[in-house]
Formats: structure tokens, sequence, C-alpha cells
């Protein structure tokens, strides 16, 4: 398979992402090792790998976890296309998380020196960097909130619209049609800290009152007013326009 210049990546002409001038992208190009297309469940990153490059996530959706030495795992983000994977393990040190694919996916690989190369080349990618570094920490803030202090009904509806809109931001049609939704009931449960049979039923009630519905693996919200209310959602929970590494 050709591997797609940074110069003509499908995401970046989406609106999600900001445009970036022509030497940025070149110096993004030349710090581009190769591309790698991985199955569903793969592992991208293993917990207290010493070695992970970088990654551009350009297709698909992972996710990052940790888990506890009984096997317990908690879901820490949920990743989509045009997340930027890695960047949180300090130089030397081991991966405090790991990551795993939930579709198949393509990515962009960087070794981890870009990162260097980026702040010493371009002050601009390199504070592209660090904004989206402290977008993924407030993101995991938000989900600190919903395992600490909202209900299980709260939980999953902050889940479903903001993964709504997410993924809804990489969709021409601005996901009138549904969304992808790969996440099993596991997922979710992992994700927001409740137990498998709280999760369906809290799943099933929302559907019931008319607020989402999933099926064959796409979600459809169908009343993003009241899910927003129910979740005590600040702002629309819409995405803001990004750096696209």
């Amino acid at each position: 398979m050709d591997e797609v210049r940074c110069s003509a990546c499908p995401l970046r002409p989406l609106p999600l992402f900001i445009e970036h001038s022509g030497a940025e992208l070149a110096l993004v190009q030349s710090l581009k090792r190769r591309e790698v297309h991985l199955r569903a469940g793969e592992t991208l990153i293993h917990e207290g790998q010493t070695d992970a490059p970088l990654f551009t996530l350009r297709s698909g959706w992972a996710f990052r976890y940790k888990t506890l030495s009984d096997g317990r795992r908690q879901i820490l983000t949920f990743l989509l296309a045009g997340d930027f994977i890695g960047v949180q393990q300090k130089m030397g040190d081991a991966s405090a998380h790991g990551v795993q694919t939930l579709t198949e996916a393509q990515l962009c690989v960087f070794q981890r020196d870009a990162l260097w190369e980026l702040h010493r080349q371009s002050p601009s990618m390199g504070f592209n960097i660090t904004w989206l570094t402290a977008h993924e920490e407030s993101m995991v803030d938000d989900t600190l909130l919903s395992v600490g202090r909202r209900s299980a009904e709260e939980r999953i509806a902050m889940l479903l619209i903001i993964l709504f809109k997410r993924a809804a931001a990489l969709q021409p049609d601005g996901g009138t049609s549904g969304v992808p939704f790969p996440l099993t009931q596991q997922h979710i449960a992992d994700g927001l800290g409740l137990s498998l049979v709280h999760t369906n039923k809290t799943l099933r009630k929302l559907e019931r009152r008319g607020l989402h519905h999933i099926e064959d693996g796409t979600l459809y919200l169908r009343d993003v007013n009241a899910l927003a209310r129910l979740a005590d959602l600040y702002g629309d929970g819409k995405p803001a326009p990004r750096p696209l590494i």
C-alpha cells in the first residue's frame, strides 16, 4: 500500500483541523518514518514499554488504558482519527499506560526524537504538541469527574454525547446519518468505572427514554439537548479546531 504524504492526508481538509503552513507540513513529513495498518484488538503500546514510538491515528479507533495486577482495566481515553499518541511517555521512561486498537486502524509512525525536532525547528509546532497534550489531559479530567461524581446515567450520557460529537466532526455530514460506535458494553464499563450489568441496564434505560439508539455498530442521538442536560455538559460538546501532526 502506497504511503500518503502529509500534504495529501485525507484528514487535513476537514474543518476540525487547523491549516498548517507548507514549511510545517514539510517538517512533519521529514519526521515521519512509516505507516502501519493494524487489526482490531492489537496492542499499539504495551504498559511498561520503553521504546514506544509516536503515532498519529489516521483512521479507526483506539484507547489508552491501565491495568491492575489482577487484570482489572481502566480505560483512560478513547482515541479517534487525528489523535497524537504516545507523547505522555517521557523520553527513556517506561510507558505508564497501554494503547490498543478498537477497530482496524491506519497510523503514521514517528520516532520519539521527533518531539525534540518539532520543538527545535518550529516553535509553532512545539506549541501544537503542548496544546494536544493539554487537550487530552482535559479529557482525562472529564472522565475523572464522571467516575467520581456523576451517576451511571450521567456518566453514560456524557460518554455518548462527547464521542458522538468527536466522531461527527470527522464526517462530511456532521453525524446526521449516525456515527461509528465500535465500543462494546465492556469498553463503556471499563471507561466509566461501572459494572457490566449496570452499564447494560443504564444503556437500555436511556434508549427507552428516546435519548439514543445503537444499531449495527452505529450510534444515533435522538435527543441531544436532553442528553446534554442529563450529563450536565458544559458547552455543546463540539470539539474545538485542533492541530494535526
